[in-house]
């Protein structure tokens, strides 16, 4: 159920806010990186899950560039429901 709300977040966003939310990422994945190998971080799951989203908005970024997917208005994405 939280993956669909992540997906759905993802979809509606716009190409530009899908390349900052990657570039958040990245670097949220690097400081988990660094403190991991300082022995810092306490959940290591943050890393996969990062690497995980990451993976998710380049997707839907390369689908839009295909053809594949169109980026959705908020209030479309609400009316199918």
């Amino acid at each position: 159920m939280k993956n669909a709300a992540l997906l759905t977040s993802i979809r509606e966003s716009s190409d530009q806010e899908l390349k900052d939310r990657i570039k958040r990422l990245e670097e949220e994945l690097f400081q988990n990186r660094l403190k991991r190998f300082t022995n810092q971080l306490e959940n290591t799951n943050l890393i996969r899950s990062a690497r995980r989203e990451i993976a998710r908005c380049r997707t839907i970024l390369s689908a839009r560039a295909n053809g594949g997917e169109t980026a959705q208005a908020k209030t479309s994405s609400e009316g199918e429901k």
